[in-house]
């Protein structure tokens, strides 16, 4: 026990025979269950896992997928054991051994002392990331994370796809675990449905580690288009949920107007830059017809951005 909660620890693990035996023997000891999540693998992380779960069968636990889930069906699996076994507060470290386990108390605290119900790691901010982390996933993360502060409402949120996290079991009963995005954007997916709820969410500091003899599975080009269809359905799904059916704001409103202004600005734009190219000369009814769209598009934006980081502000 950890201040006198119950702890368990979700590992997804596929294809980590190399590392999973590490995550293991250096989870804390405080920790009281260690749920293992095999999705599937190949190799044999399997009977690597089996072997510790065979010498302490009451702490360890492993959960064997019959098919490939994605990391985030792993999670929601370990998850759902969690929920079900009535454990106080669920952190989640990968099988890649990419989670130093010193890091662990601080994103137990804040949900153990109820100050958050979801703590959440941020790697991009800690000593030398920038030195640390590869240089593509560092701008990805960044990127992407700037994206999941739109699509989620947590604006106080970074490195939005880091997967070390502690959930205390009001958000664990609360959110419905078979929805939930099974692939590289689950947390993506899990911040906006935590928005939802207006569950509080915490950044913690954890040191990046890299260069251990992990795998990434991850194709930057294929994954791109991916997320962005991702974020961007999130954030559809949270306007409707949380603004529309359960509690109204006039930000939608705001955010409607600046789609529909800045979708107009386009073939203004492609108009007057082809007008300008055939003839030479800039119409002024078309280029006062785009200043007008896009600088009021631009407005509403900003003033529904505003407005969501206002009614979210105290969700930290």
């Amino acid at each position: 026990m950890y201040l006198n909660k119950t702890i368990g620890i979700v590992v997804p693990a596929y294809n980590e025979e190399n590392l999973i035996s590490r995550v293991i023997t250096t989870i804390p000891g405080f920790v009281d269950y260690i749920v293992v999540v095999d999705d599937c693998s190949n190799d044999n992380t399997t009977q690597i896992a089996t072997k510790f779960q065979l010498e302490t069968p009451d702490r360890i636990i492993l959960i064997e997928h019959t098919s490939n889930q994605g990391v985030g069906g792993a999670i929601a699996s370990g998850y759902k054991w969690c929920r079900d076994h009535a454990v106080d507060v669920v952190a989640v470290m990968a099988g890649d051994a990419q989670m130093n386990p010193d890091d662990l108390p601080g994103l137990l605290d804040p949900v153990v002392n109820n100050v958050v119900d979801y703590a959440k790691g941020n790697r991009l901010f800690t000593g030398d990331a920038w030195g640390q982390i590869p240089k593509i996933r560092y701008m990805g993360n960044a990127a992407l994370s700037m994206l999941t502060k739109i699509s989620s409402g947590y604006w106080h949120i970074a490195d939005s796809q880091c997967g070390y996290t502690a959930i205390n079991s009001k958000a664990l009963h609360t959110i419905n675990w078979d929805e939930m995005h099974k692939k590289y954007g689950q947390p993506n997916d899990l911040l906006v449905r935590l928005n939802i709820f207006n569950f509080r969410v915490q950044d913690v500091p954890v040191q990046p580690i890299y260069g251990i003899g992990e795998n990434s599975g991850i194709n930057p080009i294929l994954i791109i288009p991916h997320m962005l269809w991702l974020v961007s359905r999130l954030f559809i799904k949270r306007m409707w949920q949380k603004y529309v059916i359960r509690d109204f704001h006039p930000l939608i409103f705001f955010y409607v107007l600046a789609f529909a202004l800045l979708m107009v600005s386009i073939p203004l734009t492609i108009n007057l830059v082809w007008r300008w190219l055939i003839t030479g000369n800039l119409s002024s009814i078309n280029t006062l017809t785009l200043m007008f769209t896009a600088i009021s598009g631009m407005q509403s934006l900003f003033f529904a951005m505003w407005f969501d980081m206002e009614y979210n502000k105290d969700l930290k």
